[in-house]
């Protein structure tokens, strides 16, 4: 027997070759520049290595060609932590084991994106997951937790890709001839090649043939010509075996053996049928060029299955399934009572609803009475009672009353209220319904229980509270019964009037013993037969298979979870037996080895499986055999009908089980709006115009192991698909449109169906026009034999559309669309690269209502060249099929020719069209067929704008490319006099950018999900304005960037080429094809000229650098310079994009390390510090430089942080020092180099600064324009402020008069701020280190204390700071250490955490205590100053309290000032009004770049964790930066948010600092 089918592990496993970028795969290529590059198919998998929801399951192509499925995952996800992915996508030759899983070890470079490659080779599906490790610090609430817990692997969500099987077959040649018109049949061109070929799923054109209906094997070839001739490439056929005694295909009595009428009577034995019918299908594929498929029928067998007997326990019955006992009882009781209807007085011919409920009643008096089978639900109160007081007594003569059981501890409870308590706990077999009274109370149980709760009770009251439990406890299960009895009556019933006198029923006519009233559930087998006379009577009672509405698919209708077959809802199969399976093969080795054979047998011999009555095939049942069935035939092709209800169930079977194609049915359309719905969802695959496979697919290098060096390939993204369709106009199992619509409308459900990108099929019968189903149980009759398609029915316009379908598909006619507009629809199939297509066009009937043409406007093509191929109207010259008790013959009928239709050709606008005039006499139940052909557009164009782009940026820089890329309204404005700003789409919106990011905003989700009806597609079909837009934009501003002409000139090219050639509906593909292009030209340009770092990042390293130059750009009110244009750098967009609001010192040196040096912007980064440093003023840098000509000198840390980027610039920078020599000419005339500006600023505040403010403020406090900033030498640190001016970032300032806070700081810091220390140590420590080894000029500054001047060194000052630092800021986790710190117990909010200011005066001095988000900046440029463990404890509580989604909170949540949302309303909260709030709880995001440096610095001094570890931890708090920067059409990361991470609208949406110092520790981790 095969092994159990379970889910494990392979016993050993290796570590695959693969996992980087340049891993080797094992596909066949060869290096050639002539071969076509490997294509490579990539799924993006989340961070915890799961597929999305839309890409669970993926589909792939038939491996033809041997392809690579990559497997890829962002840097840094929980997947990085010791990561495998494990796939039972066997390797190499190994046989396939579906529990066979191997691994896929994950590269453990968390800093960029890492993937895993498989080659494929071969069909079948398949299953992958992740798997890492979830050590015990995981689930830590510290960061720096150690390992000292037991680790734990982790499983993110299952997927599954399922692989087209390689069908071959020999080709037909082309249907229409070298003039474009259809070949008839017997003309040269049709004739079939010996030479195979591979035939695509979607060639598939598939037709059942009902074997018993076309007589023996010898007479099948005047059938198999017709179905060759007429296009078919696929025959379906219905179960070939022995057929049990209903003669249904379906009902199979032995399922190793073809039934004997197939043969000619000299084939005698179950050997040689099987030779002989594997030597026919064999022909009918080389013959006759037709593969073979059939139904495989797991789920039932016939009724009179002669291994039944042998075998009961392969079937449900009541012995094996104990709860089918009353369903059994009942259904024999129906039976009884159905032989005596007549002698009852009962109609025995029901003709109405009278009759039908005069039967029921006696259902009701004389069937459901008398069985009682209330007793089978409910407790035998009198013998359950006797029981427990024998118990009770029993048990009251041993023991006391406190001598119970520990077994229940009961409180609480009173005997009144005994009755839940004994039904949870005491309650026995509760609805197994196995037998009667089978449902019963443990009286042992009982007794324990009512012993707790009885207190001081008599036994008689004891006794009577245990009766009244029990019938309060039947109360609920007799409620049980009683739904169950009105069911039954309900179905019963239903099901009587559907069967006799409702219209829509088969009207089953008079009521015998052969023909009961009801359907019989179970067949019972003959107790006198030999092989059951001592069996077990029950089982021999076996439960028929059937159906249930809205049933769910994954649960055994039959087993004892459900009641169906008591409550008569199963719409029974009286021919066929359910079998029954079990969880595995050992619960019925029988079965399981028995229609493993049957399986095994067919797969050997067809080329395709259809699962019969899937949806009812337990899913691990399908999942064996189906792994048998490609053991053998690897390649087979399996379809199935699947009725579950659910799109999501759909796919969880199709996953699953690996199928290829589940029937979908065009005779659901119940209308042509429908139909066309239908048409639109399983055929079109592509809207025409489409852009996902031109814009997405990129190309790459590939190592393989046959070359042994890169060869090129071709990636492909994968978003998920949805289940592959074999779409049928009609199935041999539905009513024909003659009976469901108008026979009329058959011609249109062909040509319909025909142009669909999928499989598809029919019936045998449906091109013959036959009237009615076809019974595949009673009919008798013969299919008619014929010589060829044109003779019968609608044979000729199938024959063509037929071979149509399969050329379409071959020849990549991938995009369709379809039209509906009244009772007319359109289908256009064209092809994306040549452009040529074909349309039909199908006037529909599904009513009868004359032979009208109707209403349908002229149809017109815009520069496209249409030519007429043929055009039918379906005649039906009677309504009654003539009368042939021995031949299947279809309605009368004949093919009038359509008179060609006048196509008028014109101009307008320039452009060229063609109009299709519909003729009049153009009846309901016609179609046309077209060619069409777009003038003028071929592949060249699609080559045009995909080409060139990289050699026309060629030439800028980044300013340029700022330019091209970039720029948001105010720039723009700025830049033009206003004559030019971002573009504005109809019904969406002014875009972001006027460059090409602005357009990319939109144009990204457009390409993924083809989505054509999205507003700037309207727009773009609309006009050309924004293809004139795009180059002109940049042709207007070439004095000022004239490299600039190129990238304009080649838009220029290529949108002048779209105009002339391009019909308007193609435009937004050939658009977006243009800028898709020129942005990533433009892109890549940009990061080649960018660091190393930033080229081998990943993409979202890439994402954030292209921040930088996003923000650094030439606007003619922002120069950094007073008296020449640069390059500067905003601060963020939108709101500070120009003038002097742009830059900000305190911001451009926040940045500017970030930004500018891990980027290797070093120009950019100098001219900055030197334009800055120019305007040096009492020892303080502007906060807001305006050029150099209005700077405003408010913010006490703006020198410190410029100072920090001089030292990170002589650092990072190749022969950086040397901008220490670089001088500048400052407003004073004085010319200084920068290590005097450094010297000046540190000697300025060693004096003092105390100056007042020169500057327009209205919003500012008198008191607010001093500046005043001292050292206090007792501790080396540096005070300033006052309570009315913001010399921080936290620069708020109130301005709101309604609410009372104008001129009031929201959050002024006043005092030592925490950062400007650490900044202040930082710059002392590099100075000195600079003078020791002789490179800086002095030692010290000059002081004057207390009236006297003395000298202090770099070193001593740094020292005083280091000595008095942790004992200033720091507040001890527990108040017995305060006296080692300057604290004042009363106002500590939070302990073990550092200050964020020291020294604010007394009438504020709670504010030193405030947690909030600065320490992590001061930890970042001085770690030095921080005892670690004390660091890591505050880093581990802003964790837990401080770190939102993107940013960080600027205030904890638990001081009262705290209020999270920033709105620059004004209202009458003076806490919040005019965005007071701004730093008191809003998010922000450059803060977390500092802490994730401050986490890697002490994660790293703490020995036992290493640095992959701790980057592990960063790259998971930027899971959410990752996803925020390619979906925002902004493309960088926001000012700020809201509380936990929501959209703020008055945040700027891109800002400079938030993308530089994540940067920053991004590189640190390199």
């Amino acid at each position: 027997m095969p092994s159990k089918v379970n889910v494990k592990r392979s016993a050993s496993v290796r570590k695959s070759s693969n996992g980087t970028p340049s891993a080797k795969v094992e596909v066949q290529a060869k290096a050639s520049p002539n071969s076509e590059p490997i294509k490579v198919y990539e799924l993006r998998l989340e961070e915890d290595g799961s597929p999305t929801k839309d890409a669970s399951y993926i589909r792939l192509p038939a491996p033809v060609t041997p392809y690579v499925l990559r497997f890829s995952i962002e840097a840094g996800g929980y997947a990085s932590k010791e990561g495998s992915l494990w796939t039972n996508f066997p390797r190499a030759e190994s046989v396939f084991d579906r529990a066979q899983f191997s691994e896929h070890k994950l590269p453990t470079d968390t800093s960029k994106l890492f993937h895993v490659d498989l080659s494929i080779t071969r069909a079948g599906v398949f299953e992958f997951y992740v798997e890492y490790t979830v050590d015990a610090e995981e689930k830590s609430t510290s960061l720096f937790s150690r390992k000292d817990g037991k680790a734990e692997r982790r499983q993110g969500k299952h997927g599954y890709f399922n692989v087209d099987p390689v069908l071959k077959i020999s080709p037909r040649q082309p249907i229409l001839d070298s003039e474009g018109r259809p070949i008839a049949t017997g003309e040269r061109g049709l004739s079939i090649s010996k030479e195979l070929a591979v035939l695509s799923q979607d060639a598939i054109v598939l037709q059942t043939f009902v074997a018993k209906w076309a007589g023996p094997l010898s007479e099948w070839p005047s059938h198999l010509n017709m179905a060759r001739d007429a296009g078919y490439n696929m025959l379906h056929f219905p179960p070939l075996q022995v057929r049990g005694s209903s003669n249904s295909p379906y009902s199979i009595a032995d399922q190793n053996d073809f039934s004997h009428d197939l043969f000619n009577k000299s084939i005698k034995t179950k050997e040689a049928r099987h030779k002989e019918m594997r030597s026919w299908l064999s022909k009918i594929k080389s013959d006759w060029g037709i593969l073979s498929m059939t139904d495989v029928v797991w789920n039932h067998t016939a009724n009179n299955s002669a291994w039944l007997y042998e075998q009961p326990d392969a079937a449900y019955n009541p012995f094996n399934s104990p709860h089918l006992t009353p369903a059994e009882e009942l259904d024999r009781a129906l039976l009884e009572f159905n032989a005596i209807l007549g002698d009852e007085g009962l109609p025995i011919d029901p003709q109405n609803a009278s009759d039908v409920e005069a039967i029921m009643e006696g259902v009701k008096t004389r069937v459901l009475a008398p069985l009682k089978l209330w007793e089978y639900y409910v407790l035998d109160v009198e013998g359950q009672k006797d029981m427990f007081v024998k118990a009770w007594r029993k048990r009251s003569a041993g023991l006391s009353r406190n001598g119970a059981s520990d077994l229940f501890k009961i409180d609480g409870l009173t005997l009144e209220s005994a009755a839940n308590c004994l039904e949870e706990h005491a309650l026995r077999g509760r609805m197994s319904l196995a037998a009667r009274f089978v449902t019963k109370i443990d009286v042992e149980a009982a007794v324990q229980i009512l012993e707790q709760i009885a207190g001081v009770a008599s036994d008689e009251e004891v006794f009577m509270a245990f009766e009244n439990a029990l019938d309060k406890i039947n109360a609920g299960l007799y409620a049980l019964y009683d739904e169950d009895y009105s069911a039954i009556v309900e179905n019963l019933g239903g099901r009587l009037r559907y069967s006799r006198i409702e219209a829509s029923g088969p009207k089953l006519g008079r009521i015998t013993k052969e023909n009961p009233f009801f359907e019989p559930y179970f067949t019972r087998l003959d107790p006198k037969h030999p092989l059951t006379k001592k069996v077990d009577p029950k089982k021999l009672a076996l439960a028929h298979n059937g159906w249930i509405w809205a049933a769910d698919p994954l649960t055994d209708f039959a087993s004892a979870d459900s009641r169906v077959y008591l409550r008569r809802e199963v719409i029974a199969w009286g021919d066929c037996v359910k079998l029954r399976y079990g969880k595995k093969p050992e619960d019925s080795p029988f079965l399981w080895e028995h229609m493993e054979a049957y399986t095994a047998n067919l797969a050997a011999m067809f080329d395709g499986f259809r699962i019969d009555n899937c949806h009812s095939t337990p899913v691990h049942v399908g999942e064996y055999f189906l792994d048998v069935a490609r053991r053998i035939n690897p390649n087979l092709y399996v379809c199935a009908e699947l009725f579950t209800g659910s799109a999501e169930m759909d796919v969880h079977f199709v996953s699953r089980l690996g199928i290829n194609s589940l029937i979908r049915e065009m005779e659901n359309g119940h209308d042509p709006k429908e139909e066309s719905r239908l048409l639109y969802r399983f055929g079109v695959n592509k809207p025409i115009g489409s852009m996902d496979e031109a814009c997405l697919a990129k190309a790459g290098v590939i190592q393989t192991v046959s070359s042994g060096v890169p060869v090129p390939c071709t990636i492909i993204p994968l978003e998920g698909s949805t289940p592959h369709a074999l779409f049928m106009d009609l199935t041999h199992d539905n009513e024909t449109p003659s009976l469901k619509r108008t026979p009329e409308d058959a011609i249109t459900m062909g040509a319909l169906i025909a142009f669909s990108w999928s499989a598809i099929g029919s019936t045998k019968g449906f091109d013959d026009l036959y009237p009615s189903l076809l019974n595949v149980v009673t009919e008798k009759r013969k299919y008619a034999v014929q010589q060829k398609p044109e003779d019968s029915g609608i044979g000729e316009v199938k024959r063509f559309l037929n071979h149509l379908h399969t050329e379409m598909v071959h020849e990549g006619f991938t995009e369709g669309h379809v039209h509906q507009e009244n009772d007319y629809i359109m289908f256009h199939r064209v092809h994306p690269q040549t452009h040529k297509g074909y349309l039909c066009l199908a006037h529909t009937a599904f009513t009868s209502r004359g032979k009208g043409r109707g209403h349908i406007d002229p149809i017109r093509l815009d520069n496209t060249k249409v030519r007429f191929i043929m055009g039918k109207s379906l005649e039906i010259t009677s309504r009654e099929s003539p009368a042939d008790d021995k031949v299947l013959k279809g309605l009368p009928s004949r093919l009038l020719d359509v008179v060609p239709p006048l196509l008028k050709e014109g101009h307008e606008g320039g452009k060229t069209y063609t109009e299709i005039d519909i003729p009049e006499y153009f009846p309901p139940g016609s179609i046309m067929v077209f060619s069409t052909l777009i003038e003028g557009l071929g592949k060249e164009i699609d080559a045009l704008c995909t080409s060139g782009a990289e050699k026309a940026v060629a030439g800028l820089g980044l300013v340029d490319l700022n330019v091209l890329l970039y720029r948001a309204d105010g720039e723009e404005k700025d830049v033009t006099g206003g004559n030019d700003g971002v573009y504005e789409i109809p019904q969406f919106g002014k875009l972001v950018y006027c460059g090409l990011e602005g357009w990319m905003g939109p144009l990204r989700s457009v390409i993924k999900h083809n989505d054509l009806g999205h507003p700037i597609c309207a727009h773009l079909r609309e006009g050309t304005w924004a293809l004139d837009y795009v180059h002109s934009r940049l042709e207007r501003q070439l004095h000022t960037f004239p490299h600039l002409a190129a990238p304009a000139a080649w838009m220029k090219e290529r949108f002048d080429a779209i105009k002339e050639h391009v019909p308007s509906f193609l435009r937004p593909k050939y658009f977006a094809m243009v800028i898709n292009s020129a942005y990533n030209a433009a892109r890549a340009r940009a990061l080649e000229q960018m660091s190393p770092f930033v080229q081998k990042g990943d993409e979202f390293t890439k994402s954030l650098a292209m921040c930088a130059v996003q923000m650094n750009g030439l606007v003619k009110s922002a120069s950094l310079w007073p008296d020449r244009d640069s390059a500067s750098m905003a601060a963020g967009l939108p709101f500070f994009a120009a003038s002097w609001a742009r830059m900000w010192g305190r911001d451009v040196f926040i940045s500017l390390r970030g930004l500018y040096l891990t980027t290797g912007m070093y120009e950019a980064a100098r001219e900055h510090i030197l334009a800055f440093g120019s305007t040096l003023k009492h020892g303080l840098i502007p906060n807001l430089l305006d050029s150099g000509r209005t700077p405003r000198y408010n913010c006490r840390d703006g020198p410190w942080f410029f100072a920090q980027n001089v030292q990170d610039y002589t650092k990072m920078v190749p022969g950086g020092q040397s901008i220490l020599k670089d001088t500048v000419k400052l407003a004073s005339s004085r010319i200084l180099s920068v290590a005097e500006l450094i010297q000046e600023i540190l000697q300025e505040h060693a004096n003092g600064i105390h100056f007042r403010e020169d500057s327009q403020d209205n919003d500012m406090r008198d008191e607010g324009f001093n500046i005043d900033i001292e050292v206090d030498w007792n501790t080396g640190i540096i005070f300033g402020g006052n309570r009315f001016n913001c010399g921080t970032w936290q620069d708020k300032n109130g301005s709101s008069a309604r609410a009372g806070n104008k001129g009031i700081p929201g959050s002024p810091r006043d005092g030592a701020a925490i950062e400007i220390t650490a900044l202040l140590k930082s710059a002392l420590s590099w100075v000195d280190s600079l003078q020791a080894s002789g490179q800086w000029h002095t030692k010290g500054v000059q002081i004057t204390q207390q009236g006297k001047k003395s000298f202090v060194t770099y070193k001593h000052w740094a020292d005083l700071i280091q000595s008095s630092f942790e004992r200033c800021y720091y507040i001890p986790e527990s108040p017995s250490d305060d006296k080692d710190y300057d604290i004042n117990p009363s106002l500590v909010n939070r302990r073990g955490i550092y200050k964020d200011v020291y020294g604010t005066p007394r009438d504020r001095e709670w504010s030193d205590y405030q947690f909030r988000s600065n320490f992590p900046i001061a930890m970042s440029v001085a770690p030095e100053l921080f005892d670690s463990n004390h660091a890591r404890s505050a880093i581990d509580m802003a964790h837990k309290i401080l770190v939102g989604p993107l940013g960080m909170k600027t205030l904890d949540p638990s001081d009262w000032n705290y209020r999270p949302n920033y709105d620059q309303t004004e209202t009458d909260d003076p806490a919040t009004s005019c965005g007071w709030n701004y730093h008191n709880g809003p998010e922000w995001v450059w803060l977390r770049g500092f802490f994730l440096r401050a986490l890697l610095i002490f994660g790293l001094k703490d020995k036992t964790l290493s640095k992959a570890a701790i980057a592990h931890k960063i790259h998971g708090l930027l899971k959410d930066h990752r996803q925020h920067i390619v979906s925002s059409p902004w493309a960088g990361l926001p000012e700020l948010t809201n509380a936990d991470g929501a959209f703020c609208k008055d945040s700027c949406h891109t800002q400079a600092w938030s993308a530089a110092t994540i940067l920053e520790a991004l590189h640190l981790l390199a």
